[in-house]
């Protein structure tokens, strides 16, 4: 039996041939000025207001929908609603449990794979938005329920249109895949 569990860890595919130096670049661009449009915002105009733009798991989702456009994980439905439901979902385990910090978290991520498998949104920076969203601190669970539009929403809109203007730019490539 254990034989078996250990079995299945052998790898039988290999590991994908390197990106184009061209893709790279693409890549890069797009990471860039996506981050860079939702920082600028943030940081240029929202900084002293209280509210924010910029949350960590946007680095992560910069990764999917700059660098790996073709994935399911790196569409638009998957990119708004993993993360919108996540944030929905962070915020209310951290109404719920508070006090128990350990207890939310866990369960903010828990839900949140489970809802956005249910959903067809599933994106794994979506389970880093939840998280955040337990563990931010007073910066953003003062922000209750309002996470979920500002910053997550209105981040990751501007993220995407930044997917849609870059990626369509080099011949090669065509961001989205899908839409819904």
């Amino acid at each position: 039996m254990i034989g078996t569990y250990f079995r299945k860890m052998t790898a039988t595919t290999q590991s994908p041939p390197r990106v184009s130096l061209a893709e790279i670049c693409w890549s890069w661009l797009g990471g860039f000025l996506g981050i860079a449009a939702v920082a600028y915002l943030n940081y240029g105009w929202l900084d002293a207001t209280g509210l924010l733009l910029i949350i960590g798991s946007f680095g992560a989702s910069a990764v999917l929908i700059y660098g790996a456009i073709k994935s399911p994980l790196a569409q638009p439905r998957n990119l708004l609603g993993g993360h919108v439901l996540s944030a929905l979902i962070g915020v209310t385990a951290f109404n719920l449990l508070a006090p128990h910090l350990w207890l939310a978290a866990a369960l903010a991520v828990a839900t949140s794979i489970a809802l956005m498998h249910a959903t067809k949104t599933l994106h794994p920076p979506g389970g880093a938005t939840a998280l955040i969203a337990v563990i931010g601190g007073p910066q953003v669970t003062n922000l209750g329920y309002l996470y979920a539009l500002m910053p997550v929403g209105a981040g990751a809109l501007i993220m995407l249109a930044v997917a849609l203007l870059v990626n369509n730019l080099a011949p090669r490539r065509r961001y989205p895949e899908f839409w819904w």
